[in-house]
């Protein structure tokens, strides 16, 4: 651990109703950081007091904002402080702080900017549910970077001091590690990954899993349609399009047949038409308008 900024490092811990957790995970996070910093979410337990009875650092939300916008307060902490890396770990044991030195290691060295811990050698332990949806936002997650990590929703992660101060984050709930890695990939930062354990028997969500996991995926189908808008209008609107061509093509056949108007065909093909042509003009439009824009319009879709 290093004592000037060029070298030091944080572990900074997102907590919401963590304090029987928290000490320990703390405790043994500091074995391996020069600051540990816990930002207590808007707890309603004692997960602050024990935070400063162990003198890690404290920031605390006055209510539950998400676990995106703690992550967006220790980012601004750590750029405040000028830290060299830092790693980011839940709050309730299931991320060993064991594997910190191993996250460190590729950004200490300089080989890469974001650092994922990947659980692929404990997956066996995940529940089914959780493995099914994982795997299902990390295909999503792809296709919005155009491009595959083995574990994407992974919230064990280590930052360089490049990552810190160039992520511009805004998500506030779990969509944040998609949209992290998202701005990475848009602004050419180096990602790799390290294999980690993690457990799940002391998962102490309080999210239900399945409104949980439809509430990241629809977060994630809206920064794709803002981020990469052609792939998402444009596409449905190109196949809208083709549809509304070949049920026209449809009912014009049908009338060489029976001189008679298909009304049900017509009016699907208008539709298609029409909804068609606008979701391709919209992709196009967003695909070209300035970013700060495009900005505007994300905060006002939350």
């Amino acid at each position: 651990m290093g004592s000037d900024s060029a070298t030091r490092t944080l572990a900074a811990i997102p907590a919401f109703n963590e304090e029987v957790a928290i000490g320990s995970v703390i405790l043994r996070c500091s074995k391996y950081v020069d600051d540990v910093l816990v930002v207590d979410d808007g707890s309603e337990d004692r997960t602050a007091d024990v935070a400063m009875m162990t003198k890690a650092i404290l920031i605390q939300h006055r209510e539950n904002l998400g676990k995106g916008a703690a992550i967006q307060s220790a980012l601004r902490h750590a750029r405040a402080n000028s830290y060299a890396a830092m790693v980011l770990l839940d709050a309730d044991g299931q991320h060993d702080p064991g594997h910190i030195p191993e996250l460190l290691g590729p950004v200490v060295r300089n080989e890469a900017d974001i650092v994922i811990g990947v659980r692929k050698r404990s997956t066996s332990r995940m529940p089914l549910y959780r493995r099914f949806g994982q795997r299902a936002l990390d295909y999503l997650t792809a296709f919005g970077t155009k491009g595959h990590l083995t574990d994407s929703q992974s919230g064990y992660r280590a930052l360089s001091r490049t990552a810190i101060e160039s992520l511009d984050l805004e998500e506030k709930d779990f969509s944040i590690e998609s949209e992290m890695i998202m701005e990475a990939r848009d602004k050419k930062l180096r990602i790799a990954e390290v294999q980690i354990q993690a457990r799940y028997d002391v998962d102490g969500s309080t999210k239900k899993p399945f409104s949980h996991g439809f509430g990241v995926v629809d977060r994630l189908l809206r920064l794709i349609a803002v981020r990469h808008p052609l792939l998402i209008f444009g596409a449905l609107g190109a196949i809208l399009f083709v549809a509304g061509i070949v049920l026209g093509l449809v009912a014009l056949d049908t009338y060489k047949r029976a001189p008679e108007l298909a009304i049900g065909y017509s009016f699907l093909v208008v539709t298609f038409l029409i909804i068609g042509g606008l979701s391709t003009f919209t992709g196009i439009m967003l695909n070209v308008l300035p970013p700060t824009i495009v900005r505007t319009l994300r905060t006002r879709g939350k």
